[in-house]
């Protein structure tokens, strides 16, 4: 039987957890996983049933993630963040059965009640087993919400056999091990922190390191003895911002194994920065929630900037059309949609049989919306969406069609539409161009900005709000968001 977390299920005391200063092995964790399950079963919740738990920067938040895969039940991981609105969406969606913390008194309690508080007790004195589903299966094993182009945010059911695959995957390319050491400073929330960060490190065996809070220094020192690096655009932009004013910086990342970018395309300036700050190059890849990671640059080879990499061990990918036909250049110029077919596709969006067969076909190819081109070695440059309005900005990828919503709920504003622009930090910034109810006496900005941040989420806040008297409109009256650029 192949365990979904090897390490967990043949413990032999080595430290699998450094958070806070605090160091956590296998046993321990495995300890305080088995209590977690306990609870789950005191609380009549079984296997296949679905809980929510608040990704709050804590060892409660790790027990509960992990322990709910021991046991069986499906994880909703919850934003601490997370807006009213999206929050009444996710609780209404996912129906969970109860939510956990590890600060219940931090949580919000709106739509979802009381969270209940997560054992963070490591002591490794006999407790009852409740691993006996660390296996690897067709179960699920995540929802995971992510932002469509339109609409409230879809729920992602992943697999446990998907995601075990997926992970296996990259510990090939990445030459991934027992003795590495993952450093990241991600949210719990989505796939990067968490099946690529926590998950990843439990099953090839290494550790992990989670710095929650981002900070230069402490990341880079972190990795400075041959760690890996997890980490988002922004943060690399950071990273070489503080490596010009801090040799200590710059020694850190020069001492790490491999530097890893994704959620986003890395800028070539930020690579040739790093690069010139360090003497190693960031090594990206590329994925989706509902595909996890589909490429990825070997880390035996050099870092190609602008190219996310093949992809990756029994993952197939190919370029459509408009009509999904195949197209078969790899010429790095002719343009098509990226569609992805492997055993890490999601099983499908949860009460939403629409949306899923509008994005996974009959012969399990999921169509992205993400457009590229392919080199003729088969490697993947990706040149944008199929659809203007999903925003990757700071490693988030935010729907434009919810933060337009929102904002046409305001009584102040009477038209608006929601771009993504270019920004050498966050990658895109959320723009929103308004216009307002009374022209003579416009909204004030900032409560714009704030109004979204409380209904949503702090990310999704537009950067700018930009006044006009109308929105650039075709024949048909559709807004056309390519002439909003010449109205700045």
């Amino acid at each position: 039987m192949d365990a979904l977390f090897p390490c967990l299920a043949a413990p032999d005391g080595r430290i699998v957890l450094s958070l806070h200063g605090h160091s956590v092995t296998d046993r321990q964790l495995l300890s305080a996983c088995r209590r977690h399950a306990r609870a789950l079963a005191s609380a009549g919740i079984g296997p296949g049933e679905r809980v929510g738990v608040w990704t709050q920067p804590e060892l409660g938040t790790i027990v509960a993630l992990v322990g709910n895969a021991l046991a069986g039940v499906v994880t909703v991981p919850l934003n601490p963040k997370i807006g009213e609105r999206e929050l009444a969406h996710v609780a209404g969606d996912a129906a969970p059965r109860r939510c956990w913390a590890a600060r219940p008194a931090d949580a919000p309690v709106a739509h979802v009640g009381p969270a209940e508080q997560v054992c963070e007790d490591i002591s490794e004195e006999a407790c009852p087993g409740g691993h006996e589903f660390n296996r690897v299966d067709d179960r699920p094993l995540l929802i995971l919400y992510t932002s469509g182009t339109t609409g409230m945010p879809k729920g992602a059911i992943l697999g446990v056999r998907g995601v075990a695959a997926n992970l296996d995957a990259l510990a090939r390319i990445w030459a991934w091990t027992a003795a590495d050491t993952v450093v990241h400073a991600l949210p719990l929330f989505h796939v990067h922190g968490l099946v690529l960060g926590l998950f990843g490190s439990l099953r090839v065996g290494g550790a992990l390191r989670w710095i929650p809070r981002f900070e230069p220094g402490p990341v880079a020192a972190a990795v400075r003895e041959r760690g890996v690096l997890f980490a988002v655009p922004t943060m690399y932009a950071r990273l070489a911002d503080a490596a010009e004013r801090d040799p200590e910086v710059a020694a850190g990342l020069a001492g790490a194994r491999l530097l890893v970018s994704g959620s986003a395309a890395l800028a070539a300036r930020e690579h040739r920065r790093i690069e010139a700050l360090t003497g190693r190059g960031v090594h990206e890849r590329y994925g989706l929630t509902e595909t996890l990671i589909v490429c990825g640059v070997p880390g035996d080879a050099p870092p190609r900037p602008g190219l996310v990499g093949p992809p990756l061990p029994g993952v197939e990918v190919r370029l459509v059309d408009d009509e999904r036909r195949p197209l078969a250049a790899c010429d790095d110029a002719t343009i098509g949609e990226i569609a992805v077919r492997g055993p890490s596709v999601f099983l499908g969006y949860l009460h939403r049989p629409d949306a899923t067969a509008a994005a996974l076909d009959a012969g399990g190819w999921f169509y992205t919306g993400d457009l590229a081109t392919r080199t003729a070695d088969g490697a993947i440059r990706i040149v944008g969406r199929r659809a203007t309005d999903l925003i990757k900005s700071g490693g988030f990828k935010i729907g434009a069609g919810e933060i337009e919503t929102c904002l046409l709920e305001h009584p102040d504003v009477a038209e608006v539409a929601v771009v993504g622009v270019p920004d050498a930090d966050l990658g895109e910034r959320i723009v929103a161009y308004v216009v307002a109810a009374d022209p003579a006496r416009p909204p004030d900005a900032d409560r714009l900005r704030d109004h979204v941040a409380a209904a949503l989420a702090p990310h999704k806040r537009p950067r700018e709000v930009v006044f006009l008297a109308a929105l650039p409109r075709n024949a048909m009256g559709k807004v056309v968001k390519a002439g909003l650029a010449a109205s700045r």
